[in-house]
């Protein structure tokens, strides 16, 4: 039986029962003794291209690790440098966990993101493309096309392409042109022919058309010509008259991050919205041009945009690789990974051949952890609500909605609720970064079908993963529970790595009904009985259980911690594994992007490992596990160890408390630490390693393929019994 004191360790009253930080821990630790968080996340987009470069990988994800790689530094530059440089500017402080000087970094940023990108166009131009090229998928130059394929094309140009371009001439009639951020444009140099002065024109490359051009297909080979060289080899069209001197490819990166002050605002709506109108003209913080260009257009475009040469990027072949995510749609499929079809979880699966499952009678039997993507989310997650909101016993319905999908069936599973006359609760965060626009919209859709939208607390992204389902049983009410790891999305559900727990326990469904109250209502609510909450409770809750262990190791009793998150990066959660570590306790970490902590410093981190998985899914659950003298208790939620996560953000983990649901997270942990299982090792230098070769020379097991086997493994004796 688990005590209470356990359970509520750290999660009383806020004045009543403080974690004890008196002692001067940080005299016994040592300076320097963080990762750069930045540089941090750049060697995580170096182990994404790493993926790229493999050649044991099939060619079309290669490419799609490319196209990744790409979208992720977009990102990077948009928010993180974006944030760092609006900070230096403004004069305001930057957080740095090393100590360095803002300029200094920004130095570093561009020194690491210069050679990735450089990098990442190799392995485009020597790696992947030979390799399509062999197996009869071509991306070709225009010298490359015929004459008959040339002429065909010339048809498409003036059919499809030429009536949307728009060419912009600068002169003293016509300023320099607005460029909009992440556009692929052309800068062209003119003559004219009757006064013979040179002109500069910008067009940009219509981003609603196909980047690559189909030039031929036979069977499965196929040749396509980028868009922006067919545009350029008929700029005779756009400029007739004039004397084509030269043109060179080029693309910019705004700052996109939105800042929005909520106190200071009565509609949060409108706010946001003029935020997101303003990020259009965000100020330019990278510039990507083709190697060719020439002297005096790059000088022209630097003055221009105000850019800095240390934020110009000179990369040979194609920019913005993005447009590798469309070669996914070729039907390939001995280029892809192997397919892979979620299961239904076993306690959701029905008890006749194509009879409907009754979710809330499983879950009345027992919990239910379920697994993404190896278990299917459209089985559980989706049906559960679904079957809410259908249910004429179902009163109510309250859920969080971070991300979710364009015509998401969770939303329209809402929708049909509010219509049937349930109480229907939505908490849309509207703040999703880059997901503003289309919460926004789902935020109305839903408020005009009747169900009660509300945005969570001032200052505050709601970033938990949370569903509540009250039903009516026997004249009693009941609470249907779901905590996951991962957002409501039935599209990034196929590709994520996530947890979800269903359960009817009674401390969870008033745990959850507290907190829906604290989100909704202006309640503050300091007790929680098997939830960790952000940002009151969550990371003094961690921080005691971590102390636990330390005092455990001490006292020689059994001592473990085990971490698994998308980020470690909070310095009062790293220091406290470092502590542990020096008394002795084992401590592995399972990070897939940032990590900030040192592992196997003599003296500091020596009893600490540090892991990281990536692969054909995204691994995005987060896991914490502490052994507490072999009573082990595990959570899941929402939450990485990051400031804004923990300071900044409404995040719930979950105490698991089912044996078999324990056994099956320690094996997951078991497995992705093993020296037998494919993974990159992080040392104490900040030096990713990949070691996915046995000392045999052969490749070392795949955690992602394990679990599908497993997962397999378990459905298929459900059926023998």
């Amino acid at each position: 039986m688990i005590g209470h004191d356990v359970l509520d360790a750290g999660l009383g009253d806020a004045d009543d029962d403080d974690f004890d930080q008196s002692e001067d821990f940080d005299a016994q630790l040592p300076d320097g003794r963080y990762l750069d968080r930045e540089l941090s996340w750049l060697a995580f987009n170096q182990r994404v291209l790493e993926l790229a470069e493999d050649p044991a990988l099939p060619l079309l994800e290669r490419a799609n690790f490319l196209a990744i790689f790409a979208s992720n530094l977009d990102e990077f530059f948009m928010v993180r440098v974006a944030g760092l440089k609006r900070r230096i500017i403004t004069g305001l402080a930057v957080p740095t966990n090393v100590g360095r000087a803002p300029a200094d970094v920004l130095a570093d940023i561009s020194g690491d993101a210069h050679a990735l990108q450089l990098r990442h166009a190799d392995a485009w131009t020597s790696l992947v493309q030979p390799g399509l090229a062999d197996s009869g998928i071509e991306i070709v130059g225009h010298d490359a096309l015929d004459e008959e394929e040339r002429d065909r094309l010339y048809d498409y140009f003036q059919a499809q392409v030429f009536p949307v371009l728009m060419p912009l001439a600068v002169d003293p009639a016509h300023p320099f042109p607005y460029i909009s951020g992440l556009s692929l444009n052309l800068a062209i140099r003119i003559r004219n022919a009757r006064t013979g002065r040179q002109e500069f024109a910008r067009l940009k490359v219509p981003p609603m058309l196909p980047r690559f051009v189909e030039v031929s297909r036979a069977g499965d080979k196929v040749r396509y010509l980028p868009l922006e060289e067919l545009i350029a080899h008929h700029l005779e069209d756009l400029f007739p008259g004039m004397e084509i001197l030269d043109h060179h490819t080029f693309r910019l990166t705004r700052n996109e991050d939105v800042v929005i002050e909520e106190d200071e605002t009565e509609n949060l709506i409108q706010a946001l919205e003029a935020e997101l109108l303003r990020r259009r003209f965000g100020p330019p913080i990278r510039l990507e041009v083709t190697d060719d260009m020439d002297d005096l257009t790059l000088d022209l475009l630097i003055d221009e945009l105000d850019i800095t040469e240390q934020e110009v990027y000179r990369l040979p072949g194609l920019l913005d690789l993005r447009a590798l995510f469309d070669l996914g749609k070729l039907d390939r499929p001995e280029l892809r990974f192997p397919p892979h079809v979620p299961t239904t979880a076993v306690a959701f699966q029905p008890a006749e051949q194509n009879g409907r499952a009754d979710l809330f009678a499983a879950i009345r039997k027992a919990d239910v952890l379920v697994h993404h993507p190896y278990e299917s989310f459209a089985t559980s997650v989706q049906a559960f609500l679904e079957q809410a909101a259908r249910d004429p016993h179902v009163l109510a319905i309250k859920q969080t909605l971070y991300r979710t999908s364009g015509d998401s069936p969770i939303v329209q599973a809402l929708i049909d609720a509010a219509e049937a006359g349930k109480q229907v609760l939505a908490l849309v965060e509207v703040k999703a970064r880059f997901d503003e626009a289309a919460n926004i919209v789902w935020a109305r859709k839903l408020e005009k079908a009747g169900v009660h939208v509300v945005y969570g607390l001032v200052g505050l992204k709601t970033h938990c993963k949370l569903a509540l389902v009250i039903r009516e049983e026997d004249g009693k009410l009941r609470s249907y529970c779901h905590i996951g790891t991962g957002n409501y999305n039935p599209k990034t559900s196929r590709i994520y790595e996530d947890f979800g727990l269903f359960t009817t326990d009674e401390q969870v469904g008033r745990d959850l009904t507290r907190l829906f109250n604290e989100l909704s209502g202006y309640a503050i609510e300091k007790k929680f009985k098997r939830l960790l909450v952000a940002p009151l409770h969550l990371r003094k809750g961690l921080l005691r259980l971590i102390d636990k262990e330390r005092r455990n190791a001490l006292a020689g009793k059994p001592a473990a911690v085990r971490i698994k998150v998308n980020s470690m990066v909070d310095e009062q959660i790293i220091d406290a594994l470092y502590r542990a570590s020096q008394a002795g306790v084992k401590v592995e970490v399972w990070v897939r992007g940032i990590c900030s902590l040192k592992p196997g410093v003599e003296g500091l981190s020596e009893n600490i490992t540090v892991r990281s998985i990536l692969g054909r899914y995204l691994e995005h659950s987060r896991i914490f596990s502490f052994e507490n003298d072999g009573d082990p208790q595990i959570y899941i939620g929402s939450a990485d160890m990051m400031h804004r996560n923990l300071d900044r953000r409404v995040e719930a983990l979950v105490r698991v408390v089912a044996p078999t649901h324990l056994k099956e997270l320690t094996a997951l942990f078991d497995f992705a630490m093993s020296d037998s299982t494919s993974s990159w090792h992080l040392g104490p230098d900040g030096v990713w390693t990949r070691h996915n070769l046995g000392e045999d020379g052969k490749h070392l097991a795949d955690l992602q393929d394990r679990t599908m086997s497993s997962v397999q493994r378990r459905r298929r004796a459900r059926a023998v019994r």
